[in-house]
């Protein structure tokens, strides 16, 4: 877990202060799976905000689905 945290803030460097990208490092790390539905609710950004943030942290989704997809941390 530690490794992995140390892994994502290193994405997080020279990012605006106002970025959710912080905000959704802890909210992973607090969960096991995460969908884009729970990102929506607890970072209050758009369906399309999600996928967005989601692709510049470089999760891994974990469903192999291209609908209802999850993401997590390997």
């Amino acid at each position: 877990m530690v490794m992995a945290k140390s892994q994502m803030e290193r994405r997080l460097k020279q990012r605006r202060t106002s970025s959710k990208l912080a905000d959704l490092v802890e909210f992973v790390l607090s969960r096991p799976i995460v969908s884009t539905g729970m990102i929506q609710e607890a970072l209050k950004v758009s369906k399309q905000g999600a996928l967005n943030l989601i692709g510049e942290l470089g999760l891994r989704e974990m469903t192999g689905r291209g609908r209802f997809r999850a993401w997590g941390i390997v």
